[in-house]
C-alpha cells in the first residue's frame, strides 16, 4: 500500500468528539411530545452510538445524505422519554468488513479515499474522511452487540453514516459503502446466533438480501415503496436454495400510511419473527418513508415508527437499530425518538387513510409468506 493509504488506515488520535457537545447545545426546533418515563416499562437505558468522523465523510455539495442527519438524530434519541447511554463509535478492521466484502474491494475504497476521493457511482462520492466514517459506521454495531452482551442494555441506536443497506460484497451503491448491518449479522451467526434483520427503510435494502440470499440462519424482512428504487424487493423475492422463505419483501405503493404497515406487522412480519425464533433483531431503520421526506412517496408519521418498533420490543430481545435513509431533519428527530419509545414498550396509534391498494399488497405479501410460514394468515 502507498503511504497515504497507510496513514489514513491508521489514525491513531481520537478527534475531539464534537458532535456531541453540538447536540448538548442545540436546541430542539419541533414540539417536545415525549412520554412520560412512568408509562413505560423499566429498561437500562438504550446504548446510542456515534462519532465525531461521521460528520465528516461528504457526499457532495447539496447531496441529501448529510451531516446534519447525524444531529438530528442524536437530538431525537435524547426526547424518547428517558436517559440514554452516549458512546463513541470504535472502529471496525478489515477483517471485520472482509465478513461480507470483498477484500479487494475494500482495498479499492481505502485507496480511493486516501488519493481524496472521488464518484463511486452517480450517487455515492467520497472524501480522504469517508474511509474513517465507513470504519466508525461498521464498528458500532460490532460494539453495540459485545456491549448489550455484557448486560450494559438490551437496546442499541447507531447514529452513524455512511448508511449500509445498499452495499453490496463488492459495489458501492445508494450512499453505501458497507454494509453495516450485514457486517454485524454475519458476526453473530458465526457465533452461533440467528439473526432477523427488519428493514423499514423506503428504498429496498437489495445488498442485505443479496449477501443473505441463500441463508437460513438469517431472515431478512423488508417493507418498501415500489416500483422505486432500485428496482428490487417485489413479492416473490423470496431467497433461494436453504434461504427459500427467508427474504420477505412488502412492497407497497406510494400514500401508503401507518395503518398498512402496521397491518403487515401484525400479520406477516410479528409471527415470521415468532416462527423463525431469532437471537437478535437488527433493524435497518430509514425514515424516509415519513411523509415529510423529500426522496419518496409514502406518507408515515412519527408515531408509525413507533408502532413498529413497539411490535419489536414484545420479543424482548436485543435490538440494534442502524440509521440508514431519512432525509428530512424534524421527521429524523420526531422518528428517533419515537423508535426508543416504541423499543421501550410504547405503542401509539397507527396514522389511517393508506389507498385500498396498499392493504391489496400487504393481502399479496401474506399470501406469498403463508406458503412458507404457517403462522402468516393469507387472507385479510
Amino acid at each position: 500500500m502507498c503511504a497515504s493509504l497507510g496513514a489514513i488506515r491508521q489514525k491513531p488520535a481520537e478527534r475531539p468528539d464534537a458532535i456531541l457537545r453540538r447536540i448538548t447545545n442545540c436546541e430542539l426546533r419541533i414540539a417536545d411530545r415525549r412520554p412520560s418515563p412512568d408509562t413505560l416499562p423499566f429498561v437500562k437505558a438504550p446504548l446510542v452510538y456515534t462519532h465525531e468522523a461521521c460528520l465528516l465523510h461528504d457526499a457532495g455539495h447539496g447531496h441529501p445524505e448529510r451531516p446534519a442527519r447525524l444531529e438530528a438524530a442524536v437530538r431525537g434519541a435524547r426526547r424518547w422519554g428517558g436517559a440514554i447511554d452516549l458512546r463513541n463509535a470504535p472502529r471496525a478492521t478489515e477483517d471485520d468488513l472482509a465478513l461480507v466484502h470483498d477484500p479487494a474491494y475494500i482495498d479499492a475504497i481505502a485507496q480511493i479515499c486516501a488519493d481524496g476521493g472521488g464518484s463511486l457511482d452517480q450517487d455515492t462520492s467520497v472524501v480522504e474522511d469517508s474511509w474513517e466514517a465507513a470504519l466508525r459506521a461498521a464498528g458500532a454495531g460490532i460494539a453495540a452487540a459485545a456491549a448489550i452482551q455484557e448486560g450494559d442494555s438490551r437496546i442499541a441506536f447507531l447514529a452513524v453514516r455512511p448508511p449500509g443497506h445498499h452495499a453490496h460484497t463488492a459495489r458501492a451503491l445508494g450512499f453505501c459503502l458497507f454494509n453495516n448491518i450485514a457486517v454485524l449479522a454475519e458476526r453473530l451467526t458465526r457465533q452461533g446466533a440467528r439473526v432477523a434483520i427488519v428493514d423499514w427503510d423506503v428504498h429496498h435494502g437489495d445488498g442485505t438480501q443479496d449477501t443473505f440470499n441463500n441463508r437460513g440462519d438469517v431472515l431478512y424482512v423488508s417493507l418498501h415503496e415500489f416500483p422505486f428504487y432500485p428496482g428490487s424487493g417485489w413479492v416473490d423475492e423470496v431467497g433461494i436454495g436453504e434461504g427459500t422463505g427467508h427474504t420477505v419483501n412488502i412492497a407497497l405503493p406510494p400514500g401508503t400510511r401507518g395503518d398498512a404497515f402496521d397491518a403487515a406487522f401484525t400479520r406477516i412480519v410479528v409471527p415470521v419473527l415468532s416462527e423463525f425464533a431469532p437471537d437478535w433483531i437488527l433493524v435497518s431503520a430509514g425514515y424516509d418513508a415519513h411523509r415529510s421526506d423529500p426522496l419518496a412517496d409514502l406518507e408515515l408519521e412519527a408515531d408509525d415508527y413507533g408502532r413498529m418498533s413497539g411490535h419489536l420490543s414484545r420479543f424482548d430481545l436485543p435490538v440494534v437499530v442502524f440509521l440508514e435513509g431519512g432525509y428530512h431533519l424534524e421527521a429524523i428527530e420526531a422518528s428517533v425518538a419515537a423508535t426508543l419509545a416504541g423499543l421501550a414498550g410504547a405503542m401509539p396509534e397507527a396514522s389511517v387513510g393508506s389507498p385500498e391498494r396498499a392493504h391489496q399488497m400487504v393481502d399479496l405479501a401474506a399470501e406469498v409468506a403463508a406458503a412458507h410460514w404457517s403462522g402468516v394468515r393469507a387472507l385479510g
